[in-house]
């Protein structure tokens, strides 16, 4: 049976998945986007190491309530897809309870999810970090966009629901072309349920602090709302349900 490195877990309610949800967070990512608000689970090594059956141990005491709630369970990160065989077999079983299941990823590798990972994914949270680019290796400082783009075409199909996540930052993602980019590229995808436009904020702030690291946006301010709206708008445009 796998082990994997979980950072932490939480119950959350509306933000990783519809209605209440247990959230287990795995520690590890290849990417270092500029924006990041969990420094602390860059690192394999920053998650305690656990069986499938412990974390599922940690589950199983808000198993009902969860399903009651109309809820379930979300594997996250860090990026979850750096450890594959341990989410999806914590997936598989949570899908065999019955529980409904989400898979939080930026894609980037997302050809470490094989079939049978995403069989057992009900939901997979799909964060679009940017359509440009020059944009894109800015917000990552790595790598390139098309393992995303490729994973979000693979997830639609095969008819796997799709929530995108698009954070907004000004004077880094929010040039009108490259939400554009964006936005025609998620209106593409036959599956995707909803696009949530997330505004920068810098509540994280404080863990670079307690890592002895620069926020490489510390003096970058929050977006107005009216750029939150044009950007909203440019989604809704192309008909996509947005919040």
């Amino acid at each position: 049976m796998p082990t994997g490195a979980v950072h932490s877990w939480d119950v959350s309610v509306g933000v990783d998945g519809p209605g209440t949800r247990f959230v287990a967070f795995l520690a590890g990512c290849p990417l270092r986007c500029r924006y990041c608000h969990s420094p602390d689970t860059w690192y394999r090594r920053s998650g305690r190491h656990q069986t499938v059956d412990e974390l599922m141990a940690q589950i199983e005491p808000y198993r009902r309530f969860i399903a009651v709630a109309g809820g379930g369970v979300t594997i996250s990160g860090g990026e979850p897809l750096m450890q594959p065989r341990f989410t999806g077999e914590v997936l598989r079983r949570c899908h065999d309870l019955g529980l409904h299941t989400a898979l939080d990823t930026s894609g980037f590798l997302g050809v470490r999810a094989d079939d049978a990972l995403l069989d057992a994914t009900d939901l997979v949270l799909l964060d679009v970090k940017s359509w440009d680019p020059a944009t894109y290796r800015r917000v990552t400082r790595t790598g390139s966009v098309t393992p995303t783009l490729r994973f979000g075409r693979r997830l639609a199909d095969r008819g796997t629901p799709i929530w995108v996540r698009f954070v907004l930052v000004p004077g880094l993602t929010d040039a009108e072309e490259n939400v554009a980019g964006v936005a025609d590229f998620v209106a593409g995808l036959s599956t995707v349920q909803r696009v949530e436009v997330l505004p920068f904020h810098r509540l994280g702030a404080h863990k670079y602090a307690e890592l002895g690291l620069t926020f490489p946006l510390a003096r970058t301010e929050p977006p107005t709302p009216e750029l939150v709206a044009r950007v909203r708008g440019q989604f809704a445009e192309r008909g996509l349900t947005v919040t």
